[in-house]
């Protein structure tokens, strides 16, 4: 009697680490991820690795079956790209430049006939470096928003979509992504080497930066064009989000990847901020009761579209190819959130021309010399027309006043 009631008790023990190991919050993953013992999770690294081995036990937690070519992970060696979110250069020879990283791949299996992906990226920018925005030498870049926040909430999503009463129309494989900051990497090679039909993906969603929900609780969302339905579902289901949407299914950011593959995406992005590429974007910064709402919000699109039959892909305006070439810039981080005319700045970079000018977070910028400046497109025009040392005048609305400021590029 006494032996079982002792087996009995391990028993009862396990099983409440093991509800445990399932009910762990979107702040404790971020915490885990963008703590300064990952030394910002730079793709290849060991710290990734260690980044990897947390997700992928995550997965294991929540019951997730093993997608990748090894377990949970889809390895992959490229040459390192000097040229942040542009296309690496894949390659089968490993040597001295080369260096690998690896996707964590889960699936949940509902015997459907197709799969939504669900993704995020898990890497970052290590030290700094090639893509950040520091210039006071190295330190650790911990991306708690950029993107401990996106891992997060796919890992909050997966535990959610078991749940009893979860849709069931469709499969579901969770990706986190490594080289996103390299150049799409993972999500690039993964599309190259699917360890799934792709010609049965429904449709895909990524996160990518979701921590910071404004106190307007404006969420950009990417990807309305890339299938009818989408635009119709996005909106249906806002509830008190504000949203910034955009057709284009393509974006610096992995959804991009399976767009190009003709598969509909949505990316969901709660914007640009003064901490972004710098060592001061921290787990205490993110805003994690937005980060329900906006999980919340996505699960009920998820639920909507459970519903529907197999979206059908839509091509959209591929903006990235209408982008003018400009040999200089303003030195400034872009509100990719706001909708009204000019482009409105939401940081300056420090010794950069904006500055050196005067303009501030805030400023919109409505023409540069003889050129109108209506939204980000009409921006990077104008922005094409000047010569490095060219200088001209810059007129800007500043709370409601327009002042002419004197910039030189």
């Amino acid at each position: 009697m006494r032996a079982i009631l002792v087996l009995f008790l391990a028993m009862l023990v396990f099983s409440c680490k093991e509800t445990k190991m399932k009910s762990v919050s979107m702040k404790e993953d971020v915490s885990v991820l963008a703590n300064d013992s990952l030394k910002g999770r730079k793709t290849g690294s060991s710290d990734e690795k260690k980044a990897a081995n947390y997700i992928a036990k995550r997965f294991t937690g929540l019951g997730l079956q093993p997608k990748g070519t090894d377990g949970y992970y889809q390895k992959f060696s490229f040459k390192v790209s000097k040229n942040p979110h542009q296309e690496a250069e894949f390659t089968s020879e490993k040597n001295d430049s080369t260096e690998t990283g690896e996707n964590v791949i889960a699936f949940l299996d509902n015997k459907a006939e197709n799969t939504v992906v669900i993704g995020a990226h898990y890497d970052h920018l290590g030290m700094g470096g090639e893509g950040s925005l520091y210039r006071e030498g190295e330190a650790i870049h911990n991306g708690a928003d950029d993107n401990a926040s996106g891992v997060a909430m796919m890992l909050h999503l997966a535990d959610s979509l078991q749940k009893k009463d979860s849709p069931k129309n469709n499969n579901y494989l969770f990706i986190a992504f490594s080289g996103e900051e390299e150049g799409l990497l993972g999500s690039n090679y993964f599309v190259k080497n699917p360890t799934i039909n792709t010609k049965k993906v429904n449709y895909m969603l990524n996160m990518d930066m979701v921590g910071r929900l404004n106190a307007e609780n404006t969420l950009a969302v990417y990807g309305v064009g890339t299938s009818p339905i989408l635009k119709q579902t996005v909106n249906a289901n806002a509830g008190d989000l504000n949203i910034a949407e955009n057709e284009s299914g393509v974006g610096p950011s992995d959804h991009t990847s399976f767009y190009l593959a003709d598969i509909p995406v949505l990316h969901f992005f709660t914007g640009q901020h003064e901490d972004y590429h710098k060592p001061s974007d921290d787990t205490e910064k993110v805003n994690f009761e937005g980060m329900e709402i906006v999980s919340n919000y996505i699960f009920s699109i998820i639920k909507d579209l459970d519903g529907q039959p197999k979206l059908p892909f839509k091509k959209t305006k591929n903006e990235s190819e209408a982008v003018p070439d400009f040999k200089v810039t303003l030195g400034v981080v872009p509100d990719y959130l706001f909708s009204g005319k000019g482009m409105r700045i939401d940081g300056v970079s420090e010794d950069r021309p904006a500055q050196k000018a005067g303009l501030q977070k805030g400023d919109i910028v409505v023409k540069m010399g003889d050129y109108e400046v209506t939204d980000m497109m009409s921006y990077m025009k104008s922005l094409s027309k000047f010569e490095k040392g060219e200088t001209t005048i810059v007129t800007i609305n500043r709370n409601g006043e327009l002042m002419e400021v004197e910039v030189t590029f």
